[in-house]
């Protein structure tokens, strides 16, 4: 005689299917949310970058001090009450000369990024879906702007067009658009013959349709790790041109021109350097951890581990 064994509730039944399903329910987009959310080091890093834009752009409402009011009878001071980070050569408050030289030396690294992908990502999936001479020629001009380092390429360009923020913008942005073409290209060589894409293309959808609508959206992945990690790059590289004397005119502010100002003070004014080395390390260390964060939580092998 056989007993049937007791039912178990309902509920403890309903349980695993039900979070299973929540699971499978829940979208890429979430996924990736809840895994940055494991990365301490990234949401500091986040917090991090948020503050310094933030006091950037309120740098005014920040500091009381005029970033380029020369004052003779404080010149040189080191960091005190009065002036946290001291003063320069010419008496000027290192600390709102910081505040606001980010606002340079972040626009340069946004908007420089920002021209890269905006310019970079069409050439990259039409060469991609195209292919033929469209292909050719497309990665042709990319091979070009390769050939040479992209920060002699902006030392190059700014030394003709001169020195301002647009054309630092515009140089650093040119030598960064051929990693943007390439990467795109590469996924959209692998992703035009997927079978959404196929079928796009035998019922007659237009190629602008299939590249904004089926093949841009595989691209968004990729694009938001590599904007991240090359915003540290693009900073850098104004810093650098700054400090070679072809970046923003004097007496603007900027981290690069600040190093520069400094170089001749190291052993005795060693905080007209110290601070804006300081922030220029990191506002890109933690712009790199950033990128990483983002890498790791977009990464469907990483997720599925978890």
């Amino acid at each position: 005689m056989t007993t049937n064994a007791p039912a178990k509730p309902l509920s403890a039944q309903t349980a695993p299917m039900t979070i299973s399903g929540q699971r499978r329910s829940e979208s890429p987009l979430a996924l990736a949310l809840r895994a940055f959310r494991r990365k301490r080091g990234a949401i500091v890093a986040l917090v991090f970058l948020l503050a310094i834009t933030l006091s950037a752009v309120f740098a005014n409402a920040l500091t009381p001090y005029d970033p380029i009011q020369r004052d003779a009878k404080v010149r040189l001071q080191s960091p005190s009450v009065l002036h946290l980070m001291g003063t320069d050569a010419l008496g000027r408050d290192v600390l709102s000369r910081l505040l606001y030289g980010g606002r340079i030396s972040l626009q340069v690294g946004f908007f420089s990024v920002f021209v890269s992908v905006l310019i970079g990502v069409p050439l990259g999936l039409v060469a991609g879906y195209a292919g033929g001479q469209a292909d050719l020629w497309i990665m042709r001009l990319v091979d070009l702007i390769l050939a040479f380092p992209s920060l002699l390429l902006a030392i190059w360009m700014v030394s003709i067009l001169g020195a301002n923020m647009t054309n630092v913008i515009t140089a650093i942005a040119i030598g960064a658009i051929p990693t943007y073409a390439r990467i795109t290209r590469s996924i959209a060589l692998s992703t035009r013959e997927l079978d959404y894409v196929v079928a796009a293309r035998s019922i007659g959808a237009s190629p602008l349709h299939i590249l904004t609508t089926h093949m841009f959206p595989s691209v968004i992945g990729a694009l938001i790790v590599l904007t991240s990690l090359s915003i540290s790059g693009a900073i850098i590289a104004g810093a650098s041109l700054s400090f070679l004397g072809l970046g923003v005119r004097p007496p603007t502010p900027e981290w690069g021109a600040m190093l520069a100002d400094g170089r001749g003070y190291l052993r005795n004014a060693w905080w007209m350097s110290v601070f804006p080395g300081m922030m220029i390390t990191l506002v890109v260390l933690a712009a790199n951890v950033l990128g990483d964060g983002i890498r790791d939580a977009l990464d469907p092998r990483i997720q599925t581990r978890r």
